[in-house]
């Protein structure tokens, strides 16, 4: 992967890690992705949801407008094939909302480690591989078993699938919604089902055994939740509203948000790392854990609706313009 010009991201993160999840915003025009949302718009406002994918370095790197009413997991695969970015995503997390068995099949099919917070671990069922094997202490956990065989009949065509995702001759979002209603007798679902339930069960074998994986996945899930803060900052006007219903008008603003809130985070990124360098200068020790619990996605001093200058520069513009208006008369 290429190395990050900004050396203070690298504090930060290598840029292979990644986090995604989606933002509810108010839309007041009629849209055919919007819907209503009681939880946090009432019953009488719809809204939309602008899903995005957050780099550990705090960059958006890919955006993406759906509707409240889906499931968000449908998108979480497609941030990782449109990527056009120099980072190369390695690792992901997501709340429980991105997740699913299938998430986990894709993902792993994908060469991506897939690491959620799943909340209600203890109602989790965990599989084994071969239900004459004794696991000692966690065997009790154990009691249901995944079908190895059926994942080997439909591995060739796991691996097609996963292809033509890679290769984007299929959407992702479409392939993860067939996934999902796959009928009993549909063997290439379930194969996928039980992969997903394989990769699952590893995982959270290590999510409760190793608090430091617990406390990676939730540093950063919160950069993603501190990136929606700027956002909210920066998206002011209309009280924050969508105004237009078409999608390609929605996505054209969202991409935007999303354009702005990186350039902010960019340039925090080099007047922090001035003052950085200042303080180094003077020979005052500043260690690499304190940089990092210094957030790059500061947002308090951005300006919403600009600076104005009402001073002498205001004076001669209005009489520049009295000048200029008296010869063209």
């Amino acid at each position: 992967m290429p190395e990050h010009p900004l050396k203070l991201s690298q504090v930060h993160g290598s840029g292979s890690f990644s986090s995604s999840d989606s933002q509810r915003f108010a839309i007041a025009a009629s849209s055919l992705i919007s819907s209503y949302y009681p939880r946090y718009f009432g019953y009488y406002e719809q809204a939309i949801g602008v899903y995005t994918h957050t780099s550990d370095q705090g960059t958006v790197y890919n955006t993406n407008v759906i509707s409240c009413a889906v499931r968000e997991s449908l998108y979480v695969i497609d941030g990782f094939l449109n990527n056009n970015t120099i980072l190369s995503i390695k690792e992901h997390t997501t709340d429980t909302g991105g997740y699913t068995e299938h998430i986990f099949a894709l993902c792993f099919l994908l060469g991506i480690d897939y690491m959620p917070r799943i909340k209600d671990l203890k109602s989790q069922q965990l599989y084994r591989v071969d239900k004459n094997i004794n696991y000692g202490r966690i065997d009790i956990l154990l009691n249901k078993n995944i079908d190895v065989e059926l994942i080997t009949e439909q591995w060739d065509q796991m691996v097609r699938v996963t292809a033509s995702l890679k290769n984007k001759l299929s959407p992702a979002s479409e392939v993860i919604r067939r996934l999902s209603k796959g009928t009993p007798s549909d063997r290439l679902t379930k194969a996928f089902t039980q992969l997903g339930r394989l990769i699952k069960t590893q995982y959270i074998l290590r999510y409760i055994t190793k608090s430091d994986l617990r406390d990676k996945v939730q540093r950063q899930l919160n950069k993603g939740e501190h990136r929606h803060a700027l956002s909210r900052w920066i998206f002011f006007a209309n009280n924050g509203k969508f105004q237009v219903g078409d999608y390609e008008e929605i996505m054209n603003k969202a991409s935007c948000l999303s354009l702005v809130s990186n350039a902010v985070l960019y340039w925090n990124t080099i007047k922090i790392a001035e003052i950085i360098n200042q303080l180094c200068e003077n020979r005052e020790e500043i260690s690499k854990k304190t940089l990092s619990h210094i957030s790059l996605l500061l947002y308090r001093h951005v300006i919403p609706m600009g600076t104005y200058f009402v001073g002498n520069e205001l004076e001669r513009s209005i009489l520049d313009f009295e000048i200029l208006t008296e010869n063209l008369i």
